[in-house]
C-alpha cells in the first residue's frame, strides 16, 4: 500500500509553568511537529518530531529534515519500514528526531490498517500499567519540595530532581523534597552533564544519604571515562542518557560498563525499531535500561507506553506522562489515572488528532 500524503503541521506547546527550567535550558514552550502520514487506503498514522537542540536538533532543522524526506516517503510502499528508514539514514546523517516522527507514523500506519495496538508489531505486551515517573524542574529547595507534594496528591511516588552543577544546593534540594515526600517515594536525580566527576562523586555521596535510586548523566555526554569513574566510586546506580544519542553510543557504553543503566527515548534513537535494538544490547550487556523522558504531546508518549509494553527488562519506572504538564496538546486518547498510565488496546497507538484542533481541521479542509 503506497505513501499518498505527508503532512507536518506546528506541535508547540504551552508549559503549565512557563518558569519550568533544568540544567541545559529554559523555554516556556515545548516545541516539535506533528507528522502524519497516509496511504491510498486512507489510513493515516502520525508520528511526533521533538526539537531537542541539546541533540543538536532545533525546530527548524528538524522541519527542514522532515520535508526533505517527503521525497523518500511519497509513493513507496507504506509497509516497507525498514527499507524506508535504511533510505533516510543515507539521505542524512543523525537528525534522529525527525526519523523518529517517520517511523512511528509508519508503525502506526500498519497497526492501523491491519486493526491491532500498536504493541502487537513488537511481539505483544508483557505489562499494561506504567507507574507515572514526573520530573521536578529546578527551583529552589523549598519550591521543588511543594511541586513533590502537589504531585504526590495526584498520585505520583516516582519523582526526577532536576540539579544543576552546585554541590551544596543540589543536595538541599534533595534533603527537602525527601522530608516533604516521606520514605515511601521514590526520587532519582538528573544533572543533564553539569557535574565535573570529582563533583559528582561527592554530591551523589552525599544525596544517598536520602535514598536515592539513580543519579542520571552527572557529567558531560562525551567524558565516558569521567562516567565510568562515576559510576565506580558510588553506590547508586548510575544512568546514561545524553551519552546514549546513538546506537553506537549505546554499545559504546555497555562495551565500556560505564554506567549500570541507560535511558532510552524514541526521540534521540531514531525511532521504535533502534530504540529496542538498544534495549537488546543492553541486556545482551548486562546493563539495565528504561525508558526516560518523551516531553511533548500525548502522541509520543503513546509510542514510547506501547514500545514499553514490549520490553520486559525495563528495570525502574519509565517517564512517559510528562504531557500532563504542557497545555493544548492537539492529540487525546490517554490520560494519566492517580498517577498511573494504561496501555489502551485500541488500533494503533490509541491517540488521534482532537476533531477540534487545528491538525484534524487542515486535513478535513484537504
Amino acid at each position: 500500500m503506497k505513501i499518498a500524503e505527508m503532512h507536518i503541521d506546528p506541535c508547540s506547546l504551552s508549559k503549565e509553568d512557563p518558569t519550568w527550567r533544568f540544567a541545559l535550558a529554559a523555554n516556556p514552550m515545548t516545541e516539535g511537529w506533528a507528522v502524519s502520514i497516509t496511504a491510498e487506503d486512507g489510513t493515516t498514522g502520525y508520528g511526533y518530531a521533538s526539537s531537542m537542540p541539546h541533540y543538536g536538533a532545533p525546530l527548524a532543522s528538524v522541519k527542514g529534515n522532515l520535508e526533505g524526506f517527503s521525497e523518500i516517503l511519497i509513493g513507496h510502499d507504506s509497509r516497507r519500514i525498514a527499507e524506508i528508514m535504511t533510505a533516510l539514514d543515507h539521505k542524512v546523517v543523525g537528525n534522529n528526531q525527525a526519523k523518529a516522527a517517520i517511523d512511528c507514523a509508519l508503525h502506526g500506519l500498519l497497526a492501523r490498517r491491519l486493526g491491532v495496538p500498536l504493541c502487537d508489531l513488537f511481539g505483544g505486551a508483557c505489562r499494561e500499567d506504567f507507574p507515572s515517573l514526573r520530573i521536578l524542574a529546578i527551583k529552589s529547595p523549598k519550591d521543588m519540595a511543594a511541586s513533590a507534594r502537589t504531585l504526590m496528591d495526584k498520585g505520583v511516588r516516582h519523582f526526577k530532581i532536576k540539579v544543576h552543577g552546585d554541590v551544596e544546593e543540589d543536595v538541599a534540594r534533595v534533603g527537602a523534597i525527601r522530608e516533604e515526600v516521606g520514605k515511601d517515594a521514590f526520587l532519582t536525580i538528573d544533572a543533564n552533564q553539569s557535574y565535573t566527576p570529582k563533583n559528582a562523586i561527592r554530591a551523589i555521596n552525599r544525596m544517598a544519604d536520602f535514598g536515592i535510586d539513580l543519579a542520571e548523566q552527572p557529567v558531560p555526554a562525551r567524558d565516558l571515562e569521567g562516567l565510568k569513574m562515576v559510576t565506580q566510586s558510588v553506590s547508586v546506580p548510575i544512568e546514561a542518557d545524553e551519552a546514549a544519542d546513538s546506537l553506537d553510543q549505546v554499545m559504546a557504553l555497555v562495551r565500556m560498563r560505564a554506567v549500570d543503566a541507560i535511558s532510552l527515548k524514541i526521540t534521540k534513537l531514531g525511532g521504535l525499531r533502534n530504540t529496542i535494538a538498544a534495549a537488546r544490547i543492553c541486556e545482551a550487556g548486562n546493563v539495565r535500561y528504561r525508558i526516560g523522558a518523551h516531553v511533548g504531546s500525548r502522541l509520543i508518549a503513546a509510542h514510547a507506553m506501547h514500545m514499553a509494553a514490549t520490553l520486559p527488562g525495563i528495570w525502574y519506572a519509565c517517564e512517559l506522562t510528562e504531557f500532563d504538564r504542557l497545555l493544548d496538546d492537539p492529540f487525546e486518547g490517554i490520560e494519566v489515572d492517580n498517577g498511573t498510565l494504561h496501555l489502551t488496546d485500541a488500533p494503533g497507538c490509541g491517540v488521534s488528532p482532537r476533531s477540534d484542533s487545528a491538525i484534524a481541521l487542515a486535513h478535513q479542509a484537504g
